[in-house]
């Protein structure tokens, strides 16, 4: 299984606010990851929908997430922002052609192991992941970042 692009970069950006107290700005935001402006908006709508990122229209506006990320569990960001999670064929929704479907233990072993996989994401908070003593160069670099002036484009 990999997760989409979406998927990291909804982690990222939910690391970036929960690593800055204030309001992130979407440019900044962009700059840092190297990613593209109308991308990081696509991926904020859903987020937004969701509850975890509020936004703030205006000159000095931007972006914070909108509980603490004590909260905000990694597995549900994950169950979010992917659409798939069919490991094999029998999974979809609709007609599968294997014989086997009824009784076939592959599909069993495999959503157990979906499963696994979710209860292990889910231990995991937004704070968990921005541990300063595990991410103290990156956070440097976003000290960094938030002193310098924003590069206009």
């Amino acid at each position: 299984m990999r997760l989409t692009r979406q998927t990291n970069y909804a982690v990222r950006i939910l690391m970036f606010c929960a690593s800055n107290p204030g309001l992130s700005r979407i440019a900044q935001i962009a700059e840092f990851y190297a990613i593209s402006e109308p991308f990081l908006f696509k991926i904020l709508q859903a987020m937004t929908k969701a509850g975890l990122i509020d936004t703030v229209r205006g000159r000095s506006g931007g972006i914070r997430l909108s509980r603490p990320a004590e909260e905000i569990r990694l597995g549900h960001v994950v169950r979010l922002i992917e659409e798939n999670f069919d490991l094999v064929e029998c999974f979809e929704a609709g007609e599968t052609q294997c014989p086997l479907i009824a009784s076939c233990g592959m599909s069993e072993a495999l959503k157990e192991a979906l499963d696994a996989f979710f209860a292990v994401l889910d231990r995991y908070s937004i704070a968990d992941l921005t541990d300063k003593q595990r991410n103290i160069g990156i956070l440097a670099r976003l000290e960094l970042l938030k002193m310098e002036p924003l590069a206009t484009h």
